[in-house]
């Protein structure tokens, strides 16, 4: 192919609508006709990442391969696509200001007035065809975030416009995704509101060649023709994007309203082939039809928030998918955790995951809730700030160092099990400052860890300040806390598992981020099945009592 095409993604009405489901599905379809896609994202945010953002703001941060801390959104792309994304694929207000600031600094504006047209705007599209330059791509996909007439949104629209023309209406177009809503009062769907969005778009400069709306019920002909001939686009381009019961049926239910068929004809593309979602129906019809169910506590401190922990609830519907069996998840708030509320609250679990996260609020929550799951030899999954809540457990409550703990909640504790690592002791800037992205890991052959993987070297994302202590290394082996995943470069100690345990592991590394709808993760699975062993042990127990 000559010529990467471009393919901008943009929302009206309301925030929220899935514009990255809409555009994941998308990539999904064109990759399964063979074309090579990926998806970027274009946050309006000033900060210049969101890994200061609290997951209230945001939700998740999640980690690419390169040590990205991006938005939630690549997850997304990742788990949908099986590919990987880098720092490439997601750019913030704050990012491209921080870059023109620079610039301007250095003297490469050669004394001119720096201006939002044409320096800001220039600096966007530099970085929106930074991956279409590379060759490796024959489309690449790129997600607005925020609504069309935000303030913040308007550079990345007009830089949007300024591309369109320069690359001409064959390489690049234009997806707007909106709200059909349903008034009950009415009993109708009304299409002012998308009339109004595409208003606004066109006041911008810019026409959608395509318009994907979001509704609660069945669009019926006579409002499409009315959305086509009010908003410019040809019928066929009107897509239905209806509620869905999970977000993976939306490739199939934008299959068959034609998304990608339209798409490939206004890019000029060929359409000859169909797309090959073997691989994904499998795993929907395995998700869909489970043989068993089990219930897993997930505990955290924002567990109000679905998109904290974004990433963990995907990877349990992938690893149960590969189980044949449904993952129940019960958010548990850690700091509602305690001896008094333990029992009642964790009676009908088949697993615990400690979630990740930072800060000492929640945090003997957390502690409890891994004294319980050894104690009780319920399976347990500790990750990140998860893992180091099972050091200091297990410091306090076997090797009777009461005062174990992470120099993170007590800096003055007098057996810190856990510690900040030494290359951190003199950053004062927090942002993208953690020790980030993909690292190797050797794990100990024979142990649960290394069952999992069915290997021994592995690679793994990161994101933290603090790790496992290894002046306690011995004196916790030898109590039964193995260290079976250590990073072979600076000895540090990714993976805890218990001597005694039918299955728990505690890991440093972020296994979450690397489990997709092809490739479910290793860990995921193997604790999904000790959990799922576990529940029909109790079962077998409850009906021989009976």
């Amino acid at each position: 192919m000559a010529e990467t095409k471009y393919i901008f993604v943009t929302g009206g009405v309301s925030s929220s609508l899935g514009k990255g489901i809409i555009a994941a599905s998308l990539a999904k379809l064109l990759q399964a006709r063979g074309f090579r896609t990926t998806i970027q994202k274009l946050d309006p945010y000033i900060n210049v990442d969101p890994g200061t953002l609290n997951p209230y703001e945001h939700g998740e941060c999640y980690v690419t391969e390169d040590g990205a801390e991006t938005d939630l959104d690549l997850g997304h792309y990742e788990r949908f696509l099986n590919v990987n994304t880098s720092q490439a694929n997601n750019v913030t207000t704050g990012r491209i200001y921080q870059s023109v600031i620079e610039k301007e600094r250095r003297g490469e504006f050669l004394g001119k007035t720096v201006q939002v047209v044409p320096h800001i705007t220039n600096e966007i599209k530099d970085r929106i065809q930074i991956l279409g330059q590379n060759g490796d791509y024959d489309i690449v996909i790129t997600e607005i975030g925020g609504t069309v007439g935000d303030i913040e949104s308007l550079p990345y629209i007009e830089a949007v416009r300024q591309l369109k023309w320069e690359l001409g209406d064959e390489n690049a177009l234009i997806i707007h995704l909106t709200l059909v809503p349903y008034l009950a009062a009415a009993g109708e769907l009304k299409t002012k509101p998308t009339q109004h969005s595409v208003k606004t778009l066109m006041e911008s400069g810019l026409k959608a060649d395509i318009l994907v709306c979001r509704t609660e019920h069945e669009l019926s002909d006579d409002i499409r023709r009315k959305l086509a001939i009010f908003c410019n686009v040809r019928q066929e381009a009107v897509i239905q994007s209806i509620d869905a019961a999970t977000i993976y049926d939306v490739p199939n239910l934008m299959l068959k309203e034609g998304l990608d068929t339209v798409t490939l004809k206004k890019l000029h593309l060929p359409d000859e082939t169909t797309p090959n979602l073997d691989r994904w129906n499998q795993f929907l019809d395995r998700h869909k039809n489970p043989k068993a169910e089990i219930t897993i506590g997930l505990i955290g401190k924002y567990v109000e928030l679905q998109d904290s922990y974004k990433s963990i609830l995907e990877a349990f519907i992938h690893a149960g998918a590969e189980n044949e069996v449904k993952v129940n998840v019960e958010s548990i708030h850690s700091e509602f955790i305690n001896e008094n509320t333990i029992d009642h609250k964790f009676a009908n679990l088949d697993g615990i995951l400690v979630a990740p996260g930072f800060g000492e609020r929640g945090v003997e929550g957390k502690i409890d809730a891994v004294k319980y799951a050894r104690e009780r030899n319920l399976p347990f999954l500790g990750i990140c700030l998860g893992m180091q809540m099972a050091v200091i457990e297990f410091a306090r409550n076997v090797l009777k160092l009461k005062t174990a703990n992470s120099t993170e909640m007590d800096p003055k504790t007098k057996h810190p099990v856990i510690d900040l690592m030494e290359e951190q002791k003199e950053v004062t800037h927090k942002g993208g400052t953690m020790r980030l992205g993909a690292w190797d890991c050797k794990l100990t052959e024979g142990s649960k860890i290394y069952k999992a993987y069915g290997k021994s070297e592995i690679k793994e994302r990161h994101r933290h300040r603090y790790e496992y202590n290894n002046k306690y290394k011995e004196e916790l082996e030898k109590a039964g806390m193995l260290s079976t995943g250590i990073n072979p470069e600076t000895g540090l100690v990714e993976v805890i598992e218990l001597k005694d345990h039918p299955w728990f592991v505690g890991v440093q590394y972020h296994p979450e981020y690397k489990s997709t709808v092809a490739t479910p993760h290793p860990v995921f699975i193997a604790f999904i099945k000790a959990a799922f062993d576990f529940s029909k042990k109790r079962k077998n127990a409850s009906l021989a009592q009976k």
